[in-house]
């Protein structure tokens, strides 16, 4: 008797250990449609799967009220460069007419600016920063409202302004500073301004003016600053929105000791502070990448694809045959994975990849109109936020790429449905930084010129 126990418990075991094996030899295999096999129900290993990539250009990219002063200019070989300045009104919420004694003397005008730690391309060189006085009042757009077609991003949500807009300034600079941003030391920055207009403000305060009367006569005659960045820039720098003008003074006071002071007209309604952003993407295969031509297939650009905040580049994604393998009704899809590959190289670069992108769903018309979400069941499990993030993994100093991975299988299972009829999906930032960073993702090749994305798909075919 005890040898037949024995003899069953053998048998079990056995059985046990051989499904573990099958379970462990197919749980990372890459897949993709090939009906060339026969198998009549099984786990169908397949290997490639059709992806379809451009580079795409939003129109309507709004950067205003992000809490980001950016300025700077970066460029590379691939993609051109990009040249950033910040525009905002100035308040006078913390002046108060007439609190300048009447023995004072004027002494000068910052404009000071403090870094948020934000940088991006090559901080080693010394960059420039100009200070110019708007004389064109910045105005928000609204977007009009669609429907079909011509829906509104869904990052949209009322008026603002966009990457794109541009407000007249003065050619000559009010002030310019050149600097070395070590931007993870650097407290403050401040740039002296032209000592006219220190002096006009100064007597305006001391006076009580009319035009420090209130914000709306202050915008009417002081209507903004525009940052301007050097030619020769290198880097992309963030500044906080807490900047200030300030115009310092002097005077005796009863004791007969000179007493330094200053008062300060401070960044207005935040609304109206904007990044305009410009791409030259001259002498590149992206040279006729615009707004009017806004899609440039991978075959049109030597397989180059790339997404990059605030111009709106992103990449577009189509599965041409994807539908095929959903309505065949003898297939179970069990697991998507969409895997998107970097050279490891950029990572010890100047213009280091995001650390992590996200999935936007685009309409026929190239609006984006919703978001890749995580899956149901990873968030029953704790993962809570509902936004699907592909965080950048992997790569080492042997030239493995780094990698990017998404769970597809909500996806998959919803494109049957008329609302993702003729959509594509934009591989992006996610939209803090696409407003407010130019951080850069260039999609790695293969040794046909191909972009590296993979579909990978495992299925049941019965």
């Amino acid at each position: 008797m005890i040898r037949n126990f024995k003899r069953r418990s053998i048998q079990f075991l056995f059985s046990a250990l051989l499904l573990i094996g099958i379970s462990a030899c197919n749980k990372d295999i890459s897949l993709s449609l090939d009906n060339s096999r026969d198998e009549s129900i099984g786990l169908v290993p397949i290997d490639t799967f059709q992806v379809n990539t451009s580079t795409y250009l939003l129109d309507d990219v709004p950067t205003s009220g992000t809490g980001m002063i950016l300025a700077g200019k970066i460029s590379n070989t691939t993609t051109g460069s990009v040249l950033s300045t910040s525009y905002m009104r100035m308040a006078i919420d913390n002046i108060i007419a007439g609190s300048i004694p009447t023995a004072a003397k004027y002494d000068s005008i910052t404009f000071v600016l403090k870094p948020n730690k934000y940088f991006y391309g090559d901080t080693t060189k010394t960059q420039t920063l100009s200070v110019h006085q708007l004389t064109q009042q910045i105005t928000l757009k609204e977007v009009n409202t669609g429907s079909g077609t011509n829906e509104l991003p869904y990052y949209v949500n009322g008026a603002a302004v966009y990457n794109n807009q541009k407000f007249n300034y003065e050619p000559t600079a009010l002030g310019s500073l050149s600097f070395k941003p070590f931007v993870k030391k650097l407290d403050s920055i401040a740039i002296r301004l032209n000592d006219n207009l220190g002096n006009t403000l100064f007597s305006y305060i001391k006076d009580g003016h009319g035009n420090i009367a209130s914000n709306d006569n202050f915008n009417e005659y002081f209507k903004g600053i525009a940052l301007v960045p050097g030619n020769n820039n290198t880097a992309m720098i963030g500044f906080k929105d807490t900047v200030s003008m300030q115009v310092h003074y002097n005077y005796i006071n009863d004791e007969g000791f000179k007493v330094n002071k200053s008062t300060s007209f401070n960044l207005g309604n935040k609304a109206y502070q904007f990044n305009n952003v410009e791409a030259d993407r001259t002498g590149t295969a992206f040279n006729t990448l615009s707004v009017t031509n806004p899609e440039l297939k991978s075959s049109a650009t030597n397989g180059d694809v790339f997404l990059e905040g605030s111009t709106g580049a992103v990449v577009k994604l189509t599965f041409p045959t994807l539908l095929d393998l959903v309505n065949d009704p003898t297939v179970a899809i069990n697991k998507v994975e969409l895997v998107i590959e970097t050279e490891n190289k950029y990572r010890n670069s100047f213009f280091i990849p995001p650390a992590r992108v996200v999935l936007m769903i685009a309409n026929a018309g190239g609006n984006p109109v919703s978001i890749i979400t995580t899956p149901v069941f990873l968030q029953q499990q704790g993962q809570q936020d509902p936004i699907q993030y592909g965080f950048l993994a992997g790569g080492d100093e042997f030239g493995a790429n780094a990698k990017y991975t998404f769970n597809m299988i909500e996806y998959v299972n919803n494109i049957k449905k008329d609302s993702y009829f003729n959509t594509s999906l934009f591989l992006s930032v996610p939209q803090s930084s696409l407003f407010a960073t130019t951080d850069r993702l260039i999609i790695a090749k293969d040794a046909n010129n191909k972009p590296r994305i993979k579909l990978n798909i495992l299925y049941t075919k019965f």
